[in-house]
């Protein structure tokens, strides 16, 4: 069984020492380890990936142990398993304006080309309210009226629903980096509607656009705490815009349509 376990607080010293312990008495086999420290947000954060021998039995004495050591340091502990149970993982999904991104998860969802189930939908704006009622699926407003979101609300939404995987579908917030790190390990997956690394941020298609580029894509991303990076990329795919044609000088009822080309960050 392999289990990840993130701690994620207030900079302290010895946090880490009581989670390393307790892994080895385990026995465990320890893959990796990863440690952090913010210093503008005085964040401490701690990535451990073992391989236990054990049940689903042996999985909750895990998380109840870590659980008093949560209490003990004050962090905030998280244990995940992929093999946890034999139900498909679950998958919550975080938009802002665009409907499109998450229709394409839902139909792929309903054709079974992913094996998942969608627990809810929550968004940064009410655009996806809906989508979401539409389809049976729990709806969550995360966010002022101004669109600025309430990241601790997000991050017990997760809890609650017990979800699985994250998807950022053009959910267009950045996430603090206690929240990248609550979730690290290949659990948040980012929908980036441009080439990275090339074009990180918020109008990548402009960006393309103004480099005279024929051919754009799209990039489906593990996240990390900073914004577009992080050497982790899922898939990407490309399409091409064909180039305007050159404009006459007589006048033509009939122009091109490619002659006004208007490559827009909302596409």
């Amino acid at each position: 069984m392999q289990l990840t376990i993130t701690a994620v607080g207030p900079d302290s010293r010895g946090l880490a020492d009581p989670i390393v312990h307790y892994v080895t008495s385990l026995g465990a086999n320890i893959y990796e380890i990863q440690m952090y420290d913010h210093d503008q947000e005085r964040l401490f954060a701690m990535l451990v990936r073992i391989e236990l021998d054990g049940s689903a039995s042996d999985l909750d004495v895990v998380r109840k142990r870590l659980a008093e050591i949560a209490s003990q340091t004050g962090l905030s502990i998280r244990v995940w398993s992929r093999d946890d149970s034999l139900r498909k993982p679950r998958i919550a999904i975080c938009m802002t304006y665009r409907t499109e991104p998450v229709q394409a998860i839902l139909n792929a969802v309903h054709s079974g080309e992913l094996n998942c189930d969608v627990s809810v939908i929550m968004g940064n704006r009410p655009t996806g309210e809906s989508i979401a009622n539409k389809t049976g699926i729990d709806w969550h407003m995360i966010a002022d009226g101004s669109g600025n979101p309430d990241n601790d609300h997000m991050v017990q939404l997760f809890d609650e629903y017990e979800v699985d995987y994250i998807v950022l579908a053009r959910y267009m917030r950045v996430l603090p980096a206690g929240t990248c790190w609550k979730f690290a390990g290949g659990r948040i997956i980012n929908l980036h509607h441009g080439l990275l690394p090339s074009f990180p941020g918020f109008r990548p298609y402009e960006d393309a656009f103004s480099h005279r580029m024929l051919t754009y894509e799209a990039t489906a991303h593990f996240i990390i705490p900073e914004l577009d990076a992080g050497n982790q990329i899922v898939h990407q795919s490309t399409f091409t815009v064909p180039p305007p044609a050159p404009r006459s000088n007589k006048s033509n009822s009939k122009a091109n349509p490619r002659t006004n080309l208007n490559v827009s960050s909302k596409g």
